[in-house]
């Protein structure tokens, strides 16, 4: 009985914070908005061993290899359902997949992309939120279309990209 009173006390703990305001009341009205998850980014040091993980293994739809010189990776995507995974390899010296595998060996979750509605209108408004942008304009991304990445030392130390949905 001791053990069933005591937690019969701290019962009202719990109530307080499931009837507090709901997340949504606290947050501040934007003029874009966030959508889905579009992606999970995992860099990868051996793509072709990486591709045959999840097609052969797993059985998963993935996409041929596709370059995109101007982000300096090579790019394949893996069919969620729900979500992809983007597989990413270096290409060239100066891809910023390089110098991630030189810190991580065996390769790792790279970033995150989440859908916005009004990429401009998200790059101006996080500016003025001091959220530093890791290029002056959007570039086109593998989906072909506008991309944005946040500095991960702003986003609790995970690299976010925004993509136009």
């Amino acid at each position: 009985s001791g053990l069933l009173s005591r937690l019969q006390t701290s019962a009202p703990t719990l109530q307080t914070v499931s009837s507090s305001k709901s997340f949504s009341q606290n947050i501040p009205n934007c003029l874009w908005k966030l959508g889905r998850l579009n992606h999970v980014a995992i860099a990868v040091p051996d793509l072709e061993k990486a591709q045959s993980l999840y097609k052969d293994v797993l059985g998963a739809q993935v996409s041929e290899t596709v370059a995109l010189p101007e982000h300096g990776v090579y790019t394949v995507f893996v069919e969620l359902g729900n979500t992809k995974l983007e597989l990413l390899h270096p290409l060239g010296e100066k891809s910023p997949i390089a110098s991630f595998l030189q810190k991580n060996k065996t390769g790792g979750m790279h970033h995150i992309c989440i859908e916005v509605d009004d990429i401009n209108a998200a790059v101006t408004e996080l500016k003025k939120k001091k959220i530093r942008i890791l290029s002056e304009e959007p570039k086109i991304g593998a989906h072909g279309k506008p991309v944005i990445f946040l500095h991960p030392k702003d986003c609790h130390g995970v690299l976010v990209e925004l993509e136009q949905a």
